[in-house]
């Protein structure tokens, strides 16, 4: 059980690596599309994050919110990123 945890932890630390990499991209790039991409890309590395802690607390409250942010969530963005392209056109 305890091995369990310390594999979980270790991965969630290597998630949590990894989101900087598409912090890093929206922080640097000045293309509209390029930074809502890459924060969708935050939005779903986020939750899957998420539905990991929910694993390892064992709080299915928690991995029930992960997966309404997994299934609207970059719906979203991706319109936001449409209506902003929309105003700049303008």
């Amino acid at each position: 059980m305890n091995t369990n945890i310390n594999i979980n932890l270790i991965i969630l630390f290597a998630m949590l690596l990894a989101l900087l990499i598409p912090i890093y991209e929206a922080w640097k790039d000045e293309n509209i599309w390029q930074t809502m991409l890459a924060f969708a890309s935050i939005s779903t590395k986020t939750a899957i994050i998420a539905l990991m802690v929910s694993v390892i607390r064992d709080d299915w409250m928690i991995g029930v919110v992960a997966v309404i942010i997994l299934s609207v969530g970059d719906a979203g963005i991706m319109l936001l990123a449409h209506i902003l392209k929309r105003l700049r056109e303008t």
